[in-house]
């Protein structure tokens, strides 16, 4: 939360933004960085050296477009809808509702974090809810692991439900044929086996008396805004996160240009009222290049014998023994390398005809990354997070409770999807 408790800082004559973007565009690549870059640069030589014939390239490359233009648009609308304080007036707001009740604020918070997942993308939880959420902990006087693992966590598990929540749900709505309104309606069962057992581990190991270590929390004053162009900008941008989830189920295959006209209309009116916000570094380039790049080297790879590791490992059964395999081996994958490529790879395994064992591979690769810090790029970027705020998640609880929430989550979650399926 920025300026005095209560109040939203002025935006006038503040050089601020104009200096975080500076140090953003001139800062030193970080390590997570190099591996980005280092992997288009791989994918990029897999072409030019005929590792991936250039056609098939091509091929992706048209294929992952549409999905890199919502990507791009869906991070700028959110760090532009952070900047005019959406997130920080919900979040101060839920504590407020809760009235120091810690269960109270619980549920506010798993609903929160689980919506912002499914419809604005498992990303923008990780990059802007987390520290919202982290800078509400000493306001309202909260523990802050708690808040902490409730995100990390939720931006994995809460990500099954709409194509729109995950990159990998893109990929499969697409690879299925199945439009926003359908894909949620075979999905949501899973969804919500999933978010049951995420809260019933989240209470058992982080949230509960002995954990948090008090009875009651603080209720922090209410966020007012202190010149009207905030709230100009806080009512626009609002505006344009609520037009685009409702064109979330009326628009099918045409989610990038969604997201990019909401992107748009929060761009336009910043540009108006606070021109110093928009910088090149609100544009995710790191998650475009990395995307970009996974998606030339794994099919390379697969050209040269990943793909007949995956089939041995996933198996072409379509009934309930090859979805739990494909959802095991998504889910293991995941926690050795990174959930995208574990999806990507095991996506060519899976035969095309086989739905049921496509969309088991989905939720092990969605809900399975939980374990290891480098399983999924938004526990990443959440740890990053609390690092930024001096939290310190233990990592032999971190890795023993995900593990636990991994197994019972996707193995639910799969059952739930075959029983649905009328198996």
């Amino acid at each position: 939360m920025s300026g005095v408790p209560g109040r939203v800082a002025p935006i006038q004559g503040d050089a601020a933004p104009r200096e975080r973007g500076l140090r953003a565009l001139l800062r030193k690549p970080s390590v997570l960085d190099w591996v980005r870059i280092g992997l288009c640069v791989a994918g990029i030589l897999c072409v030019l050296t005929g590792l991936l014939p250039a056609a098939q390239a091509e091929s992706n490359l048209r294929r992952i477009a549409p999905l890199l233009l919502f990507l791009g648009s869906v991070i700028v609308l959110a760090k532009l809808a952070r900047q005019a304080q959406v997130f920080d007036v919900i979040a101060v707001q839920m504590a407020i509702v809760g009235r120091g009740n810690y269960l109270a604020l619980f549920v506010c918070c798993v609903a929160f974090a689980a919506l912002t997942t499914m419809v604005l993308n498992l990303d923008t939880t990780a990059v802007l809810l987390t520290p919202v959420m982290l800078a509400l902990a000493p306001t309202a006087r909260i523990v802050p692991l708690p808040l902490a693992m409730t995100t990390i966590w939720l931006a994995n598990t809460a990500s099954l439900l709409l194509p729109v929540s995950n990159l990998t749900n893109l990929l499969a709505a697409d690879r299925v044929t199945l439009a926003a309104p359908a894909f949620a309606a075979r999905m949501w069962l899973s969804q919500l086996a999933a978010l049951v057992v995420t809260m019933v581990f989240l209470w058992v190991f982080y949230w509960r008396r002995r954990q948090r270590g008090t009875d009651r929390y603080v209720p922090p004053p209410p966020l007012t805004f202190a010149q009207p162009r905030q709230r100009v900008l806080f009512g626009v941008a609002g505006t344009a996160c609520v037009l685009f989830i409702v064109t979330i189920p009326l628009i099918h295959d045409h989610i990038g240009y969604s997201a990019g006209g909401a992107a748009l209309i929060v761009v336009v009116a910043f540009a108006i009222l606070d021109r110093e916000t928009l910088r090149l570094s609100l544009v995710p380039w790191q998650l475009l290049v990395f995307v970009t790049g996974l998606f030339l080297v794994v099919p390379t790879l697969s050209r040269y014998g990943l793909a007949e590791v995956m089939t041995a490992l996933i198996g072409t059964d379509p009934n309930g023994i090859g979805a739990y395999r494909a959802a095991v081996a998504g889910a293991g994958l995941s926690n050795v390398l990174n959930n995208l490529p574990a999806y990507t790879a095991g996506e060519t395994a899976v035969p095309a005809t086989n739905s049921d064992q496509l969309l088991a591979l989905l939720i092990g690769t969605n809900v399975g990354p939980i374990v290891t810090p480098w399983a999924s790029l938004a526990t990443l970027l959440c740890l990053e997070s609390c690092h930024d705020h001096g939290v310190r998640v233990p990592l032999r609880k971190f890795v023993l409770t995900g593990l636990g929430l991994a197994v019972t989550a996707v193995a639910l979650s799969v059952g739930v999807l075959l029983l649905s399926a009328g198996r």
